[in-house]
């Protein structure tokens, strides 16, 4: 039995050359039922794909936070949060780039490492300033936060190594000064 899990296709992706980056929204919506599953649907019916979510309720447990990584045609952009901004329970919605918020993510690396590997994985979760979250006989678990960049650099360095998984969470991102996200 394989420990493979079936995909809708084994071909490769093809490449996205018209869709430029990724985009960080910021939803602030009522902490309902349902809320996550409208804002959803708006994104498939304009062709955009959810490649991060961050979920959480804020200081008032009335109101959820939502942080979107959305990857699709730049130029639907503006009318997906126009159209998210008009669901009953969506507040606010915004996007956010690297000079009006600071946004950051964090990554778990498993990595199966004897004694003799160690040194050298340690050096390269140290110089990210990271951290071992779990040390067995045979891996440890790094956890490393930062900026996307960041993330990926350090796993391409521990990727010489073994890594069993990793996990990784979106962006969370919170707008700069006074202005609130």
């Amino acid at each position: 039995m394989s420990d493979r899990i079936p995909a809708t296709t084994d071909k490769k992706p093809a490449p996205l050359a018209d869709i430029i980056n990724i985009h960080t929204l910021s939803v602030y919506v009522n902490n309902q039922p349902g809320v996550l599953g409208r804002i959803c649907a708006v994104f498939s019916r304009r062709g955009f794909n959810i490649e991060s979510l961050v979920v959480s309720q804020t200081r008032d447990p009335r109101f959820s936070r939502m942080t979107i990584g959305i990857s699709g045609h730049p130029e639907g952009l503006h009318q997906i949060i126009m159209q998210v901004n008009k669901l009953i329970d969506v507040i606010h919605c915004a996007e956010h780039n690297d000079t009006d918020a600071v946004a950051k993510e964090l990554v778990l690396v498993k990595i199966a490492a004897g004694p003799e590997q160690r040194t050298e994985i340690l050096q390269i979760v140290e110089h990210y300033a990271g951290k071992t979250v779990d040390l067995q006989d045979d891996s440890l678990i790094a956890m490393i936060s930062g900026n996307t960049d960041k993330l990926d650099a350090a796993v391409r360095l521990l990727s010489k190594f073994e890594i069993v998984e990793t996990v990784r969470t979106g962006k969370v991102v919170m707008a700069r000064g006074l202005e609130t996200t």
